[in-house]
């Protein structure tokens, strides 16, 4: 099968079908149907809603984000009133940023609070198009008081789909997009304790919730933790429990001796614990990043979680506890996670005190330049195009060693999905070695069949992949 993504000027092809699933057509080549785009792949923006006058203790971390963000893409930041965009502007360039810069957009948008992660829009590719999912938003099912507003917030995915002329999907069930987390590929991570909230969802059963995520996120895998750690009002929020670094790699926090939860304690510890097996169950690599330290905010303890990041072009923004030890330690954790991306580690224990970070605040927007291209079934007529769409810089998937070839003589790079990137020094080794191969099965001689994709190569492929995404990002 064939695959073409397309994201700005990038031309990322596909070339065969375990990178994705598929549905097969009987008019020609399978085509990719359904999938939610990982956060780190190219996006075309990010969004913010402007904390209004009860969350202004937010308001610092947001202008530091918005001077990190701007460096690198556009942001989106939706305001309630003129007011609340004038104390915007100033925050902005009191954190050394331009309100005015050519990055930022600014939207008179109505809502209710500051945390567009959980009432913002989902962003799916559905048959090649990008489509906007509105799940219904209820305030965290009433958590924070039954009093908290949410009405102008659960029609914030419609603006903003007016706004980017994307259609708009309505989905009656109560969930928030910080409970969800993707790969990119074939697999969604939640938290059963949020979604299957009575006050969320009445009655709502895991066996629906599972049958609704393949049909509308396009998944063939669902993993559901369970548990809430001490304090959360979310009941659980996925992004504070577990992130993946790559389609196959998830990051799970682990209490330490220096933490506030201690290991075996029963309670948070064996939240994360039981959320990392059921992970590893699930036949996905587990990382388990340390809690070594505890912040004090205004008469509380909180632990040093830092896996709250928002993954954007080219860097990753993490949330700081004030903590200079742990804070320098968790930087360097993360650039390993997330390498070729400048790290910024932002202190906002206002945020943190109140129920989240840098990923509950903002709401990524994948490129909605991706697509998917369907050729007739017959011979080579599927390379034939890859090459005739190729761009010098492009990156193509492919087990193909002689379209990998042609990729590389025009200028492409080529990346097996063994995690090989092919070059010009070693392709000429490969190609003889499928000729020797292919003369021996043309002999009669049962030469067999490659090994089953492995872990080492999982991990391979998607640091591969990584960097060439990060390299094309900021040669764009």
């Amino acid at each position: 099968m064939t695959i073409r993504i397309e994201a700005t000027a990038l031309t990322i092809v596909l070339s065969m079908v375990p990178v994705f699933d598929a549905d097969s057509t009987s008019a020609g080549t399978a085509i990719f149907s359904t999938r939610v785009p990982a956060e780190w792949e190219p996006q075309e923006a990010i969004w913010l809603q402007w904390p209004g006058r009860y969350e202004k203790a937010y308001e610092t971390a947001f202008a530091k984000m918005t001077a990190v963000i701007v460096k690198y893409q556009k942001l989106h930041i939706l305001h309630n009133s003129n007011a609340i965009q004038n104390q915007a502007r100033a925050a902005i360039s009191d954190a050394g940023a331009d309100p005015d810069h050519q990055n930022i957009v600014w939207h008179a948008v109505e809502n209710d609070n500051a945390w567009m992660r959980d009432n913002g829009p989902v962003y799916v590719v559905d048959g090649g198009e990008m489509r906007i999912q509105n799940w219904s938003f209820n305030a965290w099912g009433g958590a924070f008081g039954s009093d908290v507003p949410y009405h102008r917030d659960d029609e914030v995915p419609i603006k903003v789909g007016e706004y980017l002329n994307l259609p708009v999907d309505t989905i009656g069930i109560v969930h928030e997009r910080g409970n969800l987390e993707f790969n990119g590929v074939d697999t969604v991570i939640l938290n059963w304790s949020t979604l299957g909230d009575p006050n969320r969802n009445p009655g709502y059963t895991k066996a629906q919730a599972e049958a609704d995520f393949r049909r509308y996120f396009g998944v063939t895998k669902v993993v559901f933790v369970e548990g809430v750690v001490q304090g959360d009002l979310t009941k659980g929020h996925i992004d504070g429990i577990a992130r993946f670094i790559n389609s196959s790699t998830v990051v799970v926090p682990e209490c330490t001796a220096t933490s506030r939860c201690r290991p075996n304690d029963g309670r948070d510890a064996a939240v994360y614990d039981t959320a990392a097996a059921t992970i590893e169950a699930a036949g996905l690599t587990v990382i388990r990043d340390p809690i070594e330290g505890v912040a004090n905010f205004m008469g509380d303890t909180f632990d040093t979680n830092y896996i709250n990041w928002i993954v954007g072009n080219g860097f990753v923004i993490v949330v700081g506890f004030n903590n200079p030890t742990t804070d320098t330690a968790a930087k360097s954790r993360i650039e390993s996670y997330f390498p070729g991306r400048d790290v910024h580690v932002i202190e906002m224990l206002g945020s943190w005190a109140a129920g989240g970070g840098a990923h509950c605040h903002t709401n990524d927007q994948p490129s909605r330049c991706i697509s998917s291209v369907q050729v007739a079934r017959e011979f080579d007529v599927a390379d034939n195009e890859i090459v005739k769409k190729l761009s010098t810089g492009d990156p193509v998937i492919t087990s193909d060693i002689p379209l990998a070839a042609e990729v590389i003589e025009k200028g492409g790079y080529a990346l097996s999905p063994r995690g090989e990137l092919y070059s010009a020094k070693n392709i000429g080794a490969r190609l003889n070695m499928r000729d020797f191969m292919d003369t021996l099965r043309a002999s009669g001689i049962d030469t067999g069949g490659p090994p089953a994709l492995g872990q080492s190569d999982r991990k391979s492929f998607a640091s591969h992949l990584e960097k060439l995404l990060t390299m094309y990002s900021r040669k764009a």
